[in-house]
């Protein structure tokens, strides 16, 4: 279990929230209109935004940047100022969790054909709209 994991469980455990970061992807389509990716759980399977635990020595705009890469194969730009915040349920090994999750907005420049998680999740562009009936987290698709 990754130290930052470990950290939040131990936080948890406490009874105090726990934090994670998220990268939306956008780009805009040969129509001019945007789109977003959302990309597969790896153990439930539904639409999710890439996200993760903080990480040691990274500012929250880097981490959510390299869970994009990580999770969804994109690079791009993250923009500075979060976009805002959700909050939800995480399934950890043998309770539930509270996560706060700040979000962050990625201008994809490019889309890795091979990426570091890609044998473990489907990536799919849609319209904002789409993303928000599909995405399983209340606070995040409105």
């Amino acid at each position: 279990m990754a130290a930052t994991k470990k950290k939040a469980v131990r936080k948890a455990r406490k009874g105090e929230r726990v934090r994670q970061v998220a990268a939306i992807p956008f780009r805009l389509s040969e129509h001019g209109d945007v789109e977003v990716m959302l990309v597969t759980s790896i153990s439930t399977r539904r639409f999710i935004v890439p996200k993760g635990w903080p990480m040691k020595g990274k500012s929250g705009r880097k981490a959510a940047t390299i869970e994009a890469q990580e999770e969804a194969g994109v690079l791009g730009k993250t923009l500075k100022q979060p976009a805002g915040t959700y909050s939800y349920w995480k399934r950890l090994t043998n309770r539930f969790v509270r996560v706060d999750v700040t979000v962050y907005l990625l201008a994809v420049t490019e889309e890795l054909p091979n990426w570091q998680e890609a044998n473990r999740r489907q990536r799919a562009w849609l319209t904002p709209e789409d993303a928000a009936v599909l995405i399983d987290e209340p606070d995040l698709s409105t």
